[in-house]
């Protein structure tokens, strides 16, 4: 097999991935809530046990990163952190007390959110100059999670919540066995002397500051919008086709996001996309029992998330060379999925009360979105713009 068969293998396997990869957040991210509301928990549990699935994103990264980079064990480690999680999963199937699900969560949670900033590096360095290709390949994720949120959104409405394990179990086990034709092949590394510092400049740290913020606007969304839809009276169902025509809006984003960026720069589309979100949230506010904005809101998600980590995603991998490429993504995933993700799900949880805090929490992430894209302002002219190649 030549060198450009290997390649377009090993990118297929990287797709689906990432395509198991987001279909597990599909199941856990818009359906955990109802899950734990239907065993009994109160907003300010289920808000804390939320925060878990995003703050073991604050460690599980960086301590993947640190052994990638010192050993380049990338694809094994994807391995191992999936075996891991497939197997520490098993203990989401008992139907224990608080503490018991908040210490399963910690630990497959803490495997399961390893792999994904490995996952990235590979695939820009599997892609090498051929970094457009990147908003395709990470489609399939985007593909998986829209699937699965309308399939078990329509599984609920039939057999209920607990089901949610099962569909689990299934879709780890499919990531497990993606991951598995991964190339082993160590990546090159200097020896720990010759490695240069770990340096991070004035564009980098804002550019993390708006992270955070961004991701603490998302925790209404992520921990409870099937909730918040069940309120305005919408079943599990029809809020699974919203958070999919949100994912759909996403896929078409990732297709067109090379040319926007090679066009309009990081910055300029930095800005936009946020100055979106804070509108979004304000639209969930104020609009959620109209049907057509909850559908505009749910479209803007193309901006949300498929433009920001499109751009996100090449900034970072820009700013950090080679032996600091796992760190960098890890960095990024840290500290903007998990501790901006942690706490604004575990804010949300604390405002949301018994539901008449819901219009709170919105208006509180559309101010935490604004700051964000005011963040981005601050970034040194000289990173505004990021040419892609390829």
């Amino acid at each position: 097999m030549d060198q450009t068969s290997q390649v377009s293998t090993q990118l297929r396997w990287i797709s689906a991935c990432y395509f198991f990869f987001f279909a597990i957040l599909g199941v856990m991210v818009p359906y955990l809530g109802v899950f734990f509301e239907n065993r009994g928990f109160d907003p300010q549990e289920i808000g804390f046990l939320l925060a878990i699935l995003m703050a073991t994103r604050i460690i599980a990264p960086n301590v993947w990163a640190m052994v990638a980079d010192r050993t380049g064990m990338r694809a094994q480690l994807v391995k191992w952190g999936a075996a891991a999680a497939s197997v520490s999963y098993l203990t989401f199937f008992y139907d224990g007390s608080f503490t018991y699900l908040a210490v399963s969560l910690c630990v497959y949670t803490f495997f399961w959110n390893s792999i994904l900033a490995q996952l990235e590096v590979i695939t820009l360095e599997t892609l090498g100059e051929n970094t457009s290709r990147y908003g395709a390949i990470r489609s399939f994720g985007s593909l998986g999670y829209l699937v699965f949120v309308v399939a078990v959104g329509f599984g609920i409405s039939v057999w209920g919540t607990e089901i949610l394990p099962y569909v689990g179990m299934v879709l780890f086990i499919g990531l497990l066995l993606s991951t598995l034709p991964l190339p082993s092949k160590r990546a090159l590394v200097k020896a720990k002397g010759d490695t240069p510092k770990l340096t991070l400049d004035k564009g980098i740290i804002w550019f993390l500051i708006s992270a955070i913020l961004l991701q603490m606007s998302a925790g209404p969304f992520y921990g409870f919008f099937v909730l918040y839809l069940k309120q305005a009276g919408y079943t599990e169902a029809v809020a699974g086709i919203y958070v999919a025509l949100g994912v759909l809006a996403e896929i078409l984003m990732f297709m067109i996001a090379p040319k926007l960026l090679s066009r309009f720069g990081v910055k300029r589309l930095l800005v936009a996309s946020l100055g979106f979100t804070g509108i979004r949230w304000l639209l969930m506010a104020y609009l959620v029992d109209s049907f057509i904005w909850l559908g505009v809101s749910q479209l803007l998600h193309a901006f949300t998330f498929g433009l920001v980590h499109a751009a996100s995603i090449q900034f970072v991998h820009s700013r950090f060379d080679a032996n600091h490429r796992s760190k960098g993504q890890a960095l990024y995933a840290s500290l903007s999925f998990g501790v901006g993700g942690a706490l604004g799900t575990w804010l949300c949880g604390m405002i949301w009360g018994d539901g008449s805090g819901a219009y709170l929490a919105w208006i509180g992430a559309a101010i935490c979105a604004f700051l964000a894209m005011l963040a981005v302002y601050f970034i040194p002219k000289q990173v505004k713009s990021i040419k892609q190649t390829g």
